[in-house]
């Protein structure tokens, strides 16, 4: 998932974006409220966490900016500011969480997940996609109940996949959702990525659970073999 911090601490932006990325997170970083309205409006963005005391642009009007343009993303709320009226302000805001300072980073971590599910409509953590099993809150997959040993990158792309099962995914969809700079990236990432994690959850004499719809990208699905895809 790609998540956009804006926050002007700079010891918490590094901090969390130490943790965020070692779970396979993608993670841009703005420093005040007016580069986060920036990138907020200009790239697409899965969860955005948001202090409210901000240089520039506070937090509040971030939001309220970013709500009157009809921006959908999700947004987690992390703040100082921990009375009740403040907390209600900005829920009544457009926020969607709001998490007090200080908190705890395995807290943060279940509320963004929490988050990811209710975008896109799925309650429960785990995706069950035929013999694979994908649990978005352990960070681990297991095929036919065997955990199949995935990098935090590896993991990242097959959740996105497991996100939109059954749906294709274009090459250019995983780049903006799964790389900070997808135009500094070789033009074969993506199909490398693939390809090693096809190595990993695919089983010997069954169809690949990762399919390419040629010249459209790639779907997840248990279906495969219904439909003559190919496993490139």
């Amino acid at each position: 998932m790609k998540i956009l911090l804006i926050e002007d601490s700079r010891r918490l932006r590094e901090a969390l974006g130490h943790g965020l990325r070692r779970l396979g997170y993608t993670l841009v970083t703005a420093a005040d409220g007016e580069e986060g309205y920036r990138l907020a409006s200009t790239q697409s963005f899965d969860i955005i966490i948001l202090d409210l005391m901000l240089p520039k642009l506070d937090g509040l009007s971030v939001l309220r900016r970013l709500r009157a343009e009809k921006c959908d993303t999700n947004v987690l709320i992390l703040s100082a500011r921990d009375t009740v009226e403040q907390r209600i302000e900005g829920l009544r805001s457009g926020a969607d969480d709001y998490l007090v300072k200080p908190f705890s980073f395995e807290e943060l971590v279940a509320r963004l997940q929490a988050l990811t599910r209710r975008r896109f409509g799925t309650r429960s953590p785990r995706i069950v996609v035929g013999p694979l099993t994908v649990d978005t809150a352990g960070r681990v997959a297991y095929v036919d109940g065997e955990p199949a040993n995935l990098t935090a990158r590896e993991f990242a792309i097959l959740e996105y996949l497991a996100f939109h099962r059954d749906r294709v995914v274009s090459r250019a969809q995983l780049e903006e959702a799964l790389y900070e700079d997808r135009f500094a990236l070789a033009s074969n990432a993506v199909e490398s990525a693939i390809c090693l994690l096809r190595k990993k959850i695919d089983r010997p004499g069954r169809p690949s659970l990762i399919q390419t719809r040629r010249g459209l990208g790639y779907i997840l699905t248990e279906a495969a073999e219904m439909f003559g895809d190919t496993q490139e």
